[in-house]
């Protein structure tokens, strides 16, 4: 996915434009022939990227001309955005007008069979049932809002979540954020995400989306390659899941069987406490008699978010239906485990 790819970013923002984007012209640097049959080449899907800066109007007067183009240069899969106020002004993000232009948008996605990945939309409440290709929304203070100082994303907000925001449907939280100091580009920077790196694995499994993000630099996958794995590995969708332990906004434990295989994929988190999760083994359908192997991806024994989230061990461990794992969660830490 590319963002700011078309006309109008130089003024888009808190302007109460009307006409900002035509969703249709691409910057003269920004060749669409080339990079779509570039992309082909490698086997790669682009998704394309529709920040409407709020005007709802606007962006239905070029709706079905966007999805046309979009067709018409191999992109199935769109992101749309509603960064600020909603125009016409007196509506906002939730009122009947916005709710109906979100339904009109997936209906419209739906006739050209574009995959919808909604950004700043109203709360899912099960239309991704009624409507397929709604594959996933954000809905919700993402990644994004980590860094933000303060007022950033707590260390519980991703235990509670899945009791609130993941009730109504699939989240597109965009985790994977291995570097978490932001000093580390700035060294004026006091931002930082508030998880250890593996509590970022453990999200993978722990929030559900049929559409994951890999929302760090290749540079920083790079250096932690080994840690990387497990985003190699972990589906995006599931034949069975079960909670195995939960207390809303301190902790959960989440299990997940990948689809048509006999393969599961575990992830615990906890939030400004640490802790140890208690995986049972025994809950979850495995076939009795069977032995897997447990690739665990834990905490260091100093890990914490706040002083050293990049501490982590790999560890393998041979486990049936009946074994239970006892692994240390590091304050704001996590866990991520691949029985296979």
């Amino acid at each position: 996915m590319v963002e700011g790819w078309n006309e109008g970013w130089e003024d888009w923002f808190g302007q109460f434009k009307d006409f900002v984007f035509d969703f249709i012209t691409p910057y003269p640097d920004f060749d669409v022939v080339k990079l779509r049959e570039y992309a082909k080449s490698k086997g790669v899907s682009l998704i394309m990227h529709h920040e409407t800066s709020g005007s709802t109007q606007n962006y239905e007067k070029y709706l079905d001309r966007a999805y046309q183009f979009m067709k018409d240069n191999n992109y199935s899969v769109v992101k749309s955005g509603y960064v600020g106020a909603i125009l016409p002004r007196g509506s906002h993000h939730y009122d009947q007008q916005s709710v109906n232009h979100y339904l009109h948008c997936i209906r419209r996605g739906a006739d050209y069979q574009v995959m919808i990945d909604a950004h700043e939309p109203v709360r899912p409440t099960g239309m991704h049932r009624t409507y397929p290709n709604y594959m996933a929304a954000e809905s919700g203070r993402g990644t994004e809002f980590e860094s933000f100082g303060p007022v950033g994303n707590p260390p519980e907000h991703t235990t509670i979540l899945p009791f609130t925001r993941f009730i109504g449907g699939p989240m597109d939280y965009t985790p994977g954020i291995f570097q978490q100091k932001m000093s580390y580009y700035d060294g004026k920077s006091q931002a930082q995400i508030h998880t250890t790196l593996t509590k970022q694995l453990a999200l993978y499994v722990v929030l559900y989306s049929p559409i994951q993000m890999v929302a760090d630099l290749p540079e920083n996958y790079a250096r932690f390659d080994d840690a990387f794995t497990f985003i190699r590995n972990v589906p995006t969708d599931w034949d069975y899941t079960k909670v195995l332990e939960a207390e809303p906004g301190d902790y959960i434990t989440t299990a997940r069987k990948a689809k048509g295989q006999d393969r599961w994929f575990i992830g615990a988190i906890t939030d400004e406490n640490e802790r140890t999760a208690l995986i049972d083994l025994s809950k979850l359908p495995l076939k009795d008699g069977k032995e897997y192997t447990a690739v665990i991806y834990a905490d260091g024994a100093d890990a914490s978010w706040d002083d050293n989230p990049q501490s982590y061990t790999i560890s393998t461990k041979k486990v049936n239906s009946k074994s239970l794992l006892e692994i240390h969660l590091a304050k704001s830490g996590g866990c991520a485990i691949e029985l296979k």
